[in-house]
């Protein structure tokens, strides 16, 4: 009876300790670095730009508009990269789109007429790099590295480099320099997309089938998934953001013009791979990217009321983007 006894208090001590060894790989510290490294920016800027504003309602809120385009068009690319794929054409779609959106309600189109040019830009240009990258079997980079050149072109030929003012009030109040309350408009387009991100990806069979299709894409064909529809709707969702991202541009600004979304790929994708995001597929999260935005567009406002130049703070961005990498792959290798 004694040596049973003792069996069964291995057995159970075993099982205690295989369910805290599991708990322990369950919680990651890496998985929230990013959470750490936001609230550390946080801190510092608090610290060394107390007296200068850096904490008021008015810089933070200013934080959040700042970073809107970003955030959002980061939600859509967190499908992308997941998929392990890139999509490099998103910010000239926003300059193209802010300009078929101003032309559109510029010819009398009104307010239904400017939302639909401006995302089906968005759309039409997020289908084409999907059928190219699905059914012709051109890489992505080179796809949507082409395709950015391509559209900020056309952006730039359209309306002869031309600024193409909008002065539809209400367009301009919902996309971008309208306030409800004190809320920027611009702050709940990005709570709303980045729920809805989150949701999907997190919570529904497409965004299963999103996480399967990067992590082993040979392994999902096997069990049913359609890893090809997969890519071909991440690419469609992410033009189609990229759209809502320029009218956001074009709302702010009142006007849509061929520079807005300049450089704006970079720092899509480092917020997206500084979220937590894998560079190579199949670990992806919406919150981390927003978070990873955040972060980026609080860095920038901390270096400008510091009194940095922009060239010190493409440095900035630059590093960024190379730690961010730096992390995905480590992360991958655990």
């Amino acid at each position: 009876m004694p040596s049973k006894d003792i069996k069964m208090n291995d057995s159970l001590n075993l099982q205690n300790n295989l369910s805290l060894s599991n708990r322990s790989k369950a919680f990651d510290w890496r998985n929230y670095i990013v959470y750490i490294a936001f609230l550390g920016v946080i801190i510092y800027f608090s610290i060394t730009l107390h007296d200068d504003g850096f904490l008021t309602t008015s810089n933070l809120l200013n934080i959040a508009r700042q970073t809107a385009m970003i955030s959002i068009m980061g939600v859509a690319m967190t499908f992308v990269i997941s998929t392990g794929e890139i999509d490099l054409s998103v910010g000239s779609i926003t300059a193209l789109a802010s300009l078929t959106a101003a032309l559109a309600l510029q010819a009398g189109l009104g307010l239904f007429g400017g939302i639909a040019a401006g995302l089906g830009t968005g759309l039409v240009i997020g289908i084409i790099n999907g059928l190219l990258i699905t059914k012709v079997a051109i890489p992505s980079f080179l796809v949507t590295l082409g395709m950015m050149g391509i559209v900020r072109g056309l952006a730039m030929w359209i309306t002869d480099t031309a600024p193409v003012p909008i002065v539809h009030s209400t367009f301009n109040f919902l996309f971008g320099s309208g306030d409800i309350g004190s809320i920027p408009m611009l702050l709940i387009w990005t709570l709303i997309i980045t729920v809805i991100g989150h949701i999907v990806l997190k919570k529904t069979a497409f965004g299963r089938q999103t996480l399967a299709t990067g992590g082993n894409e040979m392994a999902a064909k096997f069990t049913g998934v359609k890893t090809a529809k997969i890519k071909f709707l991440v690419f469609a969702g992410s033009g189609l953001m990229a759209g809502f991202a320029g009218m956001l541009y074009a709302g702010r600004m009142h006007a849509g013009r061929y520079t807005f979304g300049e450089g704006d790929e970079l720092s899509v994708i480092a917020a997206v791979i500084l979220g937590g995001t894998s560079l190579f597929g199949g670990v992806g999260t919406v919150i981390g990217t927003v978070i990873g935005s955040l972060m980026i567009g609080t860095i920038n406002n901390g270096l400008i009321i510091m009194g940095l130049d922009v060239s010190q703070q493409m440095i900035v961005k630059g590093l960024i983007i190379i730690l961010a990498v730096a992390f995905g792959r480590k992360t991958l290798k655990k």
